[in-house]
């Protein structure tokens, strides 16, 4: 088994045995601790699950879809055949649709349903979130350039949470910021997620970020260092629990397996230039093993 296969089922047993059930915007009860953290290193291995298959395509495409395309249109993604964000794409009339949990006049959560009026300019978009806030804080191109020419700088933030932008947005980002330094030829990384579904959410999120990091360090003749991973409310929703204990449970009884490998392009040194189509002809994930699929309900 791999050390964050280890590490990920360790987090969603202390869920299962320490959580509290709690009422959400969603309207479906989540069982949540009020944080966790995890230490990755990625000398040591690449962090992706092996007790069940991560569609790692769409985790990278999406990654690509917010840092290189720097894009917020569902439609990029759509193209790439990732329909992660179709629940939470503005429709052709500009109005976001959705069934929530919402505060009555009593103060108590009651499920409801909900429109949003975005206007037309923003169909098909998830407003102003992720990559849409990226390209207009140039936070990227930013960051690079503190890598490439002052990477002793203390203060290489990419933030995509912007208080101006938050109600404009669909979905304000649950992986809000990260942190870089660089450290004797090896760049590293902290991030911050402040609400975490930990059976669908967080191992996309590891493998993004890993990727990123990875991209990043190629691309400033660095090494790939260690990722800190802080999480603010992770939680396991109550209609996931038969999957999670799925996933315990073959941790405990299955075969263990390796940590798959990473591959990127040797000639691609400009980080804009990975091909970001749905082949990913310049990032590959190699010797990926892993005990199948375990399908988990979304809550929007």
């Amino acid at each position: 088994m791999s050390k964050f296969d280890k590490e990920y089922l360790k987090l969603c047993k202390k869920i299962l045995t320490e959580g509290v059930e709690v009422q959400n915007r969603t309207g479906t009860n989540s069982i949540k601790i009020p944080s966790y953290n995890f230490h990755f290193d990625l000398s040591d291995e690449f962090p992706m699950l092996t007790t069940k298959q991560v569609f790692y395509k769409n985790a990278i495409t999406e990654m690509l879809w917010i840092y290189q395309a720097q894009c917020n249109d569902v439609r990029w993604l759509k193209e790439r055949n990732n329909h992660i964000w179709d629940e939470w794409e503005i429709g052709d009339d500009g109005i976001w649709k959705a069934t929530q949990n919402v505060l009555d006049e009593n103060g108590k959560l009651v499920k409801k349903d909900i429109e949003k009026d975005f206007g037309k300019e923003w169909a098909h978009t998830i407003g102003t979130a992720y990559g849409w806030i990226v390209k207009r804080y140039g936070l990227v191109d930013n960051l690079l350039f503190k890598i490439k020419n002052n990477p002793t700088d203390r203060r290489m933030i990419m933030s995509l949470w912007q208080d101006e932008f938050l109600d404009t947005a669909v979905l304000p980002s649950c992986v809000w910021c990260s942190e870089w330094d660089v450290t004797d030829g090896k760049l590293n990384m902290l991030v911050h997620q402040r609400s975490c579904d930990v059976p669908l959410g967080l191992p996309f999120n590891i493998t993004q970020y890993a990727v990123l990091l990875s991209m990043i360090a190629h691309c400033t003749d660095l090494e790939p260092g260690t990722i800190d991973w802080s999480i603010k409310d992770a939680h396991i929703y109550v209609n996931q629990i038969d999957g999670i204990k799925e996933q315990i449970e073959r941790g405990e009884t299955l075969e263990d397996l390796d940590a798959p490998e990473l591959w990127l392009n040797p000639e691609k040194k400009d980080f804009y230039q990975f091909d970001n189509s749905r082949e990913l002809k310049d990032i590959k994930i190699r010797k990926y093993k892993h005990h199948g699929k375990i399908s988990f309900p979304i809550s929007q």
